[in-house]
């Protein structure tokens, strides 16, 4: 009997994780800016005036619930002040009830304008399709808000030209493609505050993007920086440990602590928590005391598996080895990255 009263507890217990995991939730995060969890890479929002931007749009079978948040999230940050109806005697103004319907309605949620990709990978590119169609870009661009007048059907989709040179190789749909590209840093301004799109050249990949929301102080890092994981890169896709390392090191030159490194300028993480320039920091020397390590085993004349029976990131293992990028991938990933072994 306790046997099958734990296993129904177990299969219970295991139906309440797999809801919660299929939920997406919102956080209020500073100023314009919120972070949507629960969709595959965390998605930033910037939600004001002007309407709505994505950095980062999920994975595809969570598009839909993407939608549904960003529209009661727009809602919800632009309602207008709900004017009390009047009519009857002794009631001033205009009494007619169309007009009464019209000041007393709250305002409709603002678009969805612009989704910025961070990188190709599926689980940061995945929406773009069904989100970029729930959308509308009032402006043409090129450039965030330029243009106002000029009506688009769809948001428009912005990334680094090496992520939409990747998506058009593998043949993806066009829906899904990024209809705006740039080669290097681009600047625009929408809702109220500088945004600062920064191409990290050989990081987690060739066509890596960190997103600065200036007047807000909050920063998006993409997968150059994961509290949940080691750092993934991809070799074949321009990526590097030592770009990675030179990625949080910019990130670390842009933020700014409030007291002793903590607090002060947020950063999103690609995967994991809110961090700060401590939580930062303390992850850009876990991985750099990794490179040096590799680096010195490589100078030594430790072959691959040599380095991998050493245990060299035995210390970190507790908190960053896990099933979808373990160490014995991380340590392969930067042994082949410092000797030019493909």
């Amino acid at each position: 009997m306790r046997a099958a009263t734990a296993s129904l507890f177990a299969l219970l217990l295991t139906a309440v994780v797999s809801a919660q995991q299929a939920d997406v939730h919102v956080l209020p995060l500073r100023g314009n800016v919120y972070l949507l969890v629960g969709a595959g890479a965390n998605i930033t929002l910037s939600v004001g005036k002007e309407g709505v931007l994505l950095v980062d749009a999920g994975t595809a079978q969570m598009a839909d619930k993407v939608v549904a948040a960003i529209a009661q999230l727009s809602k919800d940050v632009n309602a207008a002040t709900v004017a009390k109806p009047c009519a009857g005697l002794g009631c001033s103004g205009n009494e007619f009830a169309s007009f009464l319907g019209t000041i007393a309605s709250p305002a409709p949620p603002k678009p969805i304008q612009y989704i910025v990709n961070t990188s190709a990978d599926p689980d940061h590119t995945g929406g773009n399709a069904k989100i970029a169609a729930a959308g509308t870009t009032i402006g043409g661009g090129p450039g965030l808000g330029q243009f106002v007048g000029i009506v688009k059907e769809s948001a428009t989709i912005y990334a680094h030209e090496n992520v939409l040179e990747r998506m058009s190789a593998a043949k993806l749909p066009t829906a899904s493609l990024p209809t705006e590209s740039y080669p290097a840093d681009f600047k625009q301004y929408f809702n109220g505050e500088g945004i600062h799109l920064i191409h990290q050249k050989t990081a987690h990949s060739d066509g890596d993007t960190i997103v600065h929301f200036r007047g807000s102080d909050v920063i998006s890092a993409g997968d150059t920086l994961s509290t949940m994981s080691y750092p993934t890169f991809d070799i074949a896709k321009g990526g590097s440990i030592n770009g990675i390392i030179a990625s949080l090191n910019d990130l670390l030159d842009l933020a700014i602590a409030e007291y002793q490194t903590e607090g002060g300028t947020l950063i999103i993480p690609g995967h994991g928590r809110v961090c700060d320039s401590a939580d930062l920091a303390t992850y850009r020397d876990m991985v750099t005391i990794i490179r040096d390590r590799v680096q010195d085993a490589i100078k030594r004349g430790l072959t691959l598996d040599q380095v991998k029976a050493a245990r060299l990131t035995k210390d970190y293992d507790p908190r960053y080895d896990v099933p979808n990028w373990t160490k014995d991938q991380f340590i392969e990933a930067v042994y082949r990255s410092l000797s030019g072994k493909k």
